[in-house]
């Protein structure tokens, strides 16, 4: 029997998404990305919000609104907020375009990082980097090759998942043991100490993706 392999009605996709809870991409306005920027600005020259509102001559009420994108500042208040910062006003809207990163990285061409577990045989090799805004995504593919050592002593900001592709490994989060194997996945705060305490079987690979805060450098 022939399958119907007809595609949605146009007014059927409208409402089409993934599994996903992130808001939607038009929710990125220009007043998140202008305050985004605004923010890192100000924390680059290492001041408080008091210490900018008082320079630009505006309450820190409204600066902490504008920096969370909850209003639209005039021309004039971003002028002032410019000069406080020592920028041109223009500056102030890099943030915002249209233009979306993305990052493509071929099989075996990701980039070898020099690794703390590197030492113990662990091979790290970046897939890419994320990208821009305040949020960093570093995912990695991690080989663990017959000569690998445990290592548990990993320990870094941030929330970090982890993908099992091949081998069987047990894996140290804090107090706790888990056994991976292929299509096991872990997802943890990395504040903990972490990392493969038994190489059951190797060599062994998965997939590592790190996230972090820029304040959290």
């Amino acid at each position: 029997m022939a399958q119907n392999s007809a595609k949605p009605a146009a007014d059927d996709t409208d409402d089409l998404a993934t599994g996903s809870t992130a808001p939607r991409s038009d929710q990125r306005t220009l007043e998140r990305a202008l305050g985004s920027h605004v923010r890192r600005l100000r924390r680059q020259k290492d001041l408080s919000i008091a210490d900018l509102s008082s320079s630009a001559g505006i309450s820190s009420g409204m600066l902490s609104k504008i920096e969370n994108g909850q209003i639209s500042p005039s021309l004039s208040t971003l002028q002032q907020i410019s000069s406080a910062l020592g920028v041109q006003m223009s500056t102030l809207f890099a943030e915002f375009e249209e233009q979306r990163d993305c990052s493509f990285v071929r099989a075996d061409q990701g980039v070898v990082i020099d690794r703390r577990g590197t030492k113990a045989g662990h091979i790290y090799r970046l897939l890419g980097h994320g990208l821009r805004d305040d949020v960093v995504v570093e995912p990695y593919l991690i080989e663990l090759r017959e000569d690998a050592m445990p290592y548990t002593n990993f320990q870094h900001a941030g929330t970090e998942f982890i993908y099992m592709l091949t081998g069987r490994v047990t894996y140290r989060h804090g107090e706790q043991i888990y056994e991976l194997g292929p299509g096991d996945a872990l997802l943890f705060d990395s504040a903990a100490l972490h990392g493969p305490e038994r190489l059951i079987e190797l060599p062994s690979t998965y997939l590592s993706i790190i996230v972090y805060t820029r304040d959290q450098v």
